[in-house]
């Protein structure tokens, strides 16, 4: 059950919005710590079962932590032994495939037999959930937050179905003053269900639209320069919708049951360099890499060369996290980390300064060519992908793609780049045409009708799981 689905649409959300008005406040935790265990045991109770155990044992093992004495070696080594249990489970489940698919591989090319392997499914949302409960608990032993000490509080905290399978990865001290008084009122129900709608335009509008594209594009066996640009920004409006759509929906949802969750994206694509980028993509990601991470490495404190040294394991490590089934991902953060050292290097030289316009260009160059990568089942896939993006397969459009492409693409890109470049017309066609009352009511509207649109759309096909749900 995704929340672009009939079944979440029609019977989960309703029914649990109903329960959850009619409850008491007091109860309100208990109806949406039940509300998402239900939601988690709907996709799967095995998963449910997996989710309960790392919620306990992060709770416990956060009241251990608070008791140790502060200072104390008993205390270090009881964090890094929650940490090390957390990381240790995400990487079952995330990275057994790969292994003994790596495995398999290497002593069939020196004669064995291949291993016999049964795949290790890869519950949704877990590696959120794993995030979330280590900054919790590091929190809480740098006594940056308060220990939770009600069950149902941090439970609820770690399991609200609205942002746990694909974020934003919220963190226990955003959210801990909500848990316990929170305003369930018109005002943010509507604001919240307009966000959502919102959010539910961008997925099934321009992310869902651009799917079968992609898909084609990305199988083509000698893809042309136009098939391979046209995969490529395909993929990329695809993965900002998608994802940027999900995390829409999640704050909507946070915020009409009276959760206020922080932004997770401020315009990537508009982005001057590698290193704003990655201010405005993912940001809670980008906060929890820095924060727990980045300056658990040491950060800029221990020289120039540690320095880049941490920068590039940060993003190494960042794009191992987002996935298992193709070492791509890996290669995919070592980029962006190679990136970040040379944005870096260069804007502490003396080297000139790049003039906007081209820096703008390059960012979204080295963005796009990277999401090859990140797309890209397996590395030989990159490769002809690659090779088409600069010209060694021809340069025509070609048949397979010529026979996908459908005016509805056309249109699906449009709007997306249309709402990319939007918050730079908006300044001038307020200063032009004046303030925001002449088109309030269109704005006010138009999420209704997209809403209308995207759920008559996912009622004449197969609801499309949001890409996130696999990382």
């Amino acid at each position: 059950m995704v929340f672009a689905s009939l079944e979440f649409l029609t019977l989960f959300l309703p029914a649990f919005l109903l329960v959850y008005a009619l409850g008491k406040p007091a109860w309100r935790n208990v109806i949406l710590l039940i509300g998402s265990w239900l939601f988690y045991g709907w996709l799967s109770p095995l998963f449910l079962t997996l989710h309960v155990v790392l919620t306990i044992v992060a709770w416990v093992g956060g009241l251990m932590v608070d008791r140790a004495p502060v200072g104390s070696k008993g205390r270090v080594r009881l964090l890094i032994a929650l940490i090390v249990f957390n990381t240790a489970v995400l990487c079952w489940y995330k990275y057994a495939n790969i292994l003994a698919g790596t495995l398999s591989d290497l002593i069939s090319y020196y004669g064995a037999m291949p291993l016999e392997w049964q795949r290790v499914a890869l519950p949704a949302g877990l590696s959120f959930i794993v995030l979330q409960a280590i900054s919790y608990l590091v929190d809480v032993h740098r006594h940056t937050v308060p220990v939770e000490r009600s069950f149902i509080n941090y439970a609820t905290y770690i399991s609200m179905f609205g942002h746990s399978i694909a974020g934003p990865i919220i963190r226990y001290d955003w959210v801990r003053r909500e848990l316990t008084q929170r305003y369930f009122n018109w005002q943010n129900f509507s604001l919240g269900a307009r966000r959502f709608m919102i959010g539910m335009c961008m997925k099934v509008l321009v992310a869902d639209t651009l799917s079968p594209l992609v898909d084609v594009a990305f199988h083509l066996d000698n893809p042309s320069f136009v098939d391979a640009w046209i995969g490529c920004l395909a993929y990329s409006l695809q993965l900002f919708f998608d994802f940027a759509g999900y995390s829409a929906m999640a704050i909507g949802l946070g915020l009409m049951l009276g959760f206020h969750f922080p932004e997770n994206f401020n315009r990537p694509y508009l982005a001057s360099s590698i290193q704003d980028f990655w201010r405005r993509w993912h940001l809670s990601l980008s906060s929890w890499l820095r924060d727990y991470l980045y300056i658990a490495l040491g950060g800029n404190r221990n020289g120039v060369w540690k320095t880049y040294r941490n920068l590039f394991l940060t993003m190494a490590i960042a794009g191992l996290w987002h996935g298992g089934d193709s070492w791509n991902y890996l290669l995919w953060g070592a980029a962006h980390g190679i990136a970040l050292c040379v944005d870096r290097l260069w804007s502490r030289s003396n080297l000139p300064s790049i003039p906007p316009l081209l820096s703008h260009s390059l960012t979204l160059l080295f963005v796009f060519l990277a999401w090859t990568l990140f797309r890209s089942p397996d590395f030989h896939t990159a490769l002809t992908m690659y090779a088409g993006q600069f010209g060694l397969h021809g340069f025509a459009l070609g048949d397979a793609l010529a026979v996908t492409l459908r005016p509805v693409h056309g249109l699906a890109a449009l709007l997306g780049v249309l709402c990319v470049v939007a918050p730079l017309l908006h300044e001038r066609c307020e200063q032009r045409f004046g303030g925001y009352a002449w088109y309030a009511p269109m704005a006010a509207l138009w999420p209704v009708a997209g809403f209308l649109l995207s759920f008559a759309l996912i009622a004449s096909r197969e609801a499309v799981p949001f890409l996130y749900f696999q990382f």
